[in-house]
């Protein structure tokens, strides 16, 4: 398990027609964890209107809580995540632009405290919505 508490049910097993119907449960349930992040990033005018939830059914099967980086380009920094380091609780950007004169600053992450403020009721939703679906349709 890694540090936002993921769940691994493989999503691809479930039959396209189940699918349709899980989807809309699972999303709920990601739902509450991005309602949390957007509070938590609620001091950035771009940062929660650029959260979002999609159910993955692909090659990397999921409920994603993600943030769309072109309507929010400097929720990366501020959650921490370096391209280059991984994790760090400070990042540098030029002082209004002037490349020659650079500002550090304080990460604010968001994502990662909701993902785990959620992490055990997520588990359990997920679980029960997959067993509920498995019910209806015969699988179990």
């Amino acid at each position: 398990m890694d540090a936002f508490g993921q769940v691994v049910v493989d999503l691809r097993a479930i039959p396209r027609d189940v699918r349709k119907d899980l989807r809309p449960a699972l999303k709920a349930t990601g739902d509450r964890v991005a309602q949390d992040a957007r509070a938590r990033a609620s001091w950035s005018s771009r940062i929660p209107g650029a959260i979002g939830v999609r159910v993955l059914y692909g090659a990397k099967p999921g409920v994603v809580v993600r943030v769309n980086r072109k309507r929010a380009p400097h929720a990366r920094p501020y959650e921490g995540i370096s391209a280059r380091m991984g994790s760090a609780a400070t990042f540098r950007h030029p002082f209004f632009g002037n490349r020659d004169r650079w500002y550090s600053q304080k990460t604010r992450p968001f994502l990662e405290p909701a993902a785990k403020a959620h992490g055990a009721e997520v588990r359990e939703d997920i679980k029960q919505v997959v067993e509920q679906a498995a019910r209806r349709h015969g699988f179990h």
